[in-house]
């Protein structure tokens, strides 16, 4: 941890070098099990509206020597698993030639390709079970891509009598055996050990809407066997058996997104019929975002504490192995490992610091990889805490490394506050991409604000959980005092704040200016307007079960209490607002809405339509694009 913050250091004394060689960028770390070999996606990182596809590449643990695996022409590959016995890696390839996914493997060094099967649909989560089977997520004939955050299908016939169905399947014979049943919609599962079936998490009907009343189920040839329904404020993810088959670990907890996991562990004994799940984790004023069986012996969990990454032992009680300022991850958004074999992997990273390969023991890693410790600052970085309604709330304060000329005026200088998505999510300290939102902001001037309010991980589940039927409301007090806060610290102009967020950071952002005249420009990208409208739109709309307690029929003054169109007559702030046309989490309507609000009282506002794009603007151009707007908005109105 010492030499990572000397290299932060460093790298902050440096000026941004335009020669620098391009930063590397990698995901998807996997440890073999016999923990010699790391898998890992790496890419450089391409210029703004560049398509760049990732290599697949297997490092020798520990001298970090790469091979990397051959694609064929424009082919892309996910998914990838190795063997129990570490001598293969499997891989989904899509071949963008081709209208169907296949399934390959390659030896421990990542060559001798063998064709397993080609499918008609969907595949993901491949995972190996004993005696070399291997399983797979699959979709057969699936009209979009698995999840909320894809491209939605365009709509046609009659809707809701033909749904995707995910179902486990088992590789054999160049075919798929179904081994979970054709009425459920599985999102993750694990082997049980002796090979006799699995257990995941899965709901009936549409996959997209339902994974927030997902329950735990047993799966065997076909069939299923429930083993826990949660509240109806808790989620479930990362289910994951115990070596000895005995106990099931998940995370649960109030979660807005699948994939971005966070909460208390648990576990449920298998051996008992109707066992309760029991916390593991109970009180913990932090987030747990990962567990695993494979870091040591007992169940290991890392998490997010304040501006903090940390590891702890849950083999008897909660005992902490490592904490630090660095974020540390297997690839995830939040901090996590990837461990096999008692060793672990993580990509390790903060503000100022770009992200290398570190491997080993947990807290005693060593550098596998340095092909970014030249790699310069990009911005300075500094961690704020405030307090608020009895809350001790975090953020961050980003400041370019050298001011762009008038921008400062009279010591002072313009500053945008960026809300994140989620809301059940955090800014953590994450090197900054050459191509995001925030890099654009900073090299145009601009101080950036980027607040963890109620609502956020990082602080337990009861203040995850206070923003419950109160969206918007509680949220906003703390921003409002976290403004407040790096005022007193740092030369911002507040006549000169603006606002920008995307997901639910877009509905932070078009509520708050009907809230209060503070920002003089904002920004919304793929937001929400009108909570009662959004409810019938939406093709997520269990997710606001949870949040709200009740759906909009049952109780629509809640929905409408946090509604930004309830409030529009008091909109003064110039809004300039962007959405994917095919987004299914925050539809185009929802944006569509509050543009024509504004447009109807004189509100300077400007609304953009990227065709195609689904919650996720997956097109380099389009995000690019969405920058270079958001940028020139907030010079027009901020610093002209």
């Amino acid at each position: 941890m010492k030499r990572s913050f000397r290299l932060a250091l460093l790298a902050g004394l440096l000026p941004f070098a335009a020669h620098a060689a391009p930063l590397q960028l990698r995901s998807n770390l996997l440890i073999s099990p016999d923990g010699s070999r790391l898998f890992s996606l790496d890419h450089a990182e391409g210029a703004p509206g560049q398509t760049v596809i990732p290599t697949p590449t297997i490092r020798k643990l520990p001298s970090g020597a790469v091979t990397a695996i051959t694609l064929c022409n424009g082919c892309s590959a996910t998914s990838f698993a190795w063997s129990r016995d570490g001598q293969k890696l499997a891989y989904v390839l899509k071949n963008p030639s081709e209208k169907t996914r296949s399934i390959w493997t390659v030896d421990a060094d990542g060559h001798n390709p063998v064709h397993l099967l080609s499918f008609d649909g969907t595949l993901q989560s491949l995972a190996w079970g004993p005696e070399n089977r291997l399983a797979v997520l699959a979709t057969a004939g699936a009209h979009k891509e698995p999840g909320a955050l894809q491209a939605g299908a365009a709509p046609s016939g009659e809707i809701g009598t033909n749904e995707d169905e995910q179902r486990i399947a088992t590789i054999e014979n160049g075919s798929v055996k179904w081994q979970s049943p054709a009425d459920l919609y599985v999102y993750e599962y694990d082997w049980r050990p002796d090979g006799s079936g699995f257990v995941g998490t899965a709901a009936p009907g549409n996959g997209d809407d339902h994974w927030w009343i997902a329950r735990l189920y047993s799966f065997a040839d076909g069939k299923s066997s429930l083993l826990y329904t949660p509240p109806q404020e808790q989620q479930l993810g990362l289910p994951h058996v115990s070596p000895d088959g005995k106990t099931v670990a998940f995370i649960g907890g109030l979660m807005s997104d699948f994939s971005f996991f966070g909460g208390d562990a648990y576990a449920i004994d298998l051996t008992k019929q109707g066992a309760h799940a029991i916390n593991l984790t109970p009180g913990l004023h932090a987030t747990v975002t990962d567990i695993s069986w494979d870091c040591a012996k007992g169940l290991t969990a890392a998490g997010l504490q304040g501006a903090q990454s940390i590891v702890w032992s849950l083999k008897s009680g909660v005992k902490e192995i490592w904490r630090g300022d660095d974020l540390i991850s297997n690839g995830r958004g939040e901090p996590s490992l990837a461990c096999a074999a008692g060793k672990s992997a993580i990509l390790r990273q903060t503000f100022t610091q770009a992200p290398e390969i570190w491997a080993g023991e947990i807290g005693k890693w060593s550098q596998i990889t340095h092909d970014n410790t030249a790699q310069p600052a990009r911005a300075k970085a500094r961690s704020v805490t405030w307090k608020s309604d009895g809350y001790s709330v975090q953020g961050w304060l980003l400041e370019p490394l050298s001011r762009k000329a008038g921008v400062e005026r009279n010591g002072h200088v313009p500053m945008v506050v960026n809300i994140h998505g989620g809301p059940s999510s955090a800014v953590v300290a994450r090197y900054l991409s050459g191509n995001s939102h925030n890099m654009a902001l900073l090299d145009a001037g601009y101080d950036i604000f980027l607040p963890n309010p109620r609502g956020s991980y990082g602080q337990g589940e009861a203040f995850t959980s206070a923003n419950r039927r109160d969206f918007g409301h509680g949220d906003l007090r703390d921003v409002q005092r976290g403004i407040d806060a790096v005022e007193k610290i740092a030369p911002v102009d507040d006549a000169r704040l603006g606002l920008t967020g995307y997901s639910y950071g877009g509905y932070m952002t078009m509520w708050t200016v009907t809230q209060t005249n503070r920002f003089h420009a904002a920004v919304a990208g793929g937001g929400i307007s009108d909570w009662l409208s959004y409810y019938g739109e939406n093709g997520i709309d269990t997710w606001l079960l949870p949040f709200f307690g009740h759906s909009v029929y049952d109780d629509p003054e809640i929905y409408a209490r946090s509604s930004p169109m309830t409030y529009i007559k008091q909109v003064h702030t110039p809004t300039f607002i962007y959405v994917g046309s095919a987004d299914e989490e925050c539809p185009m309507p929802q944006s569509q809405e509050f543009f024509h609000a504004l447009r109807t009282f004189n509100v300077p506002s400007s609304l953009v339509i990227y065709p195609g794009q689904g919650h996720a603007l997956h097109d380099p151009a389009a995000d690019a694009d969405s920058n270079q707007r958001t940028v020139a908005w907030f010079d027009r109105y901020l610093n002209p």
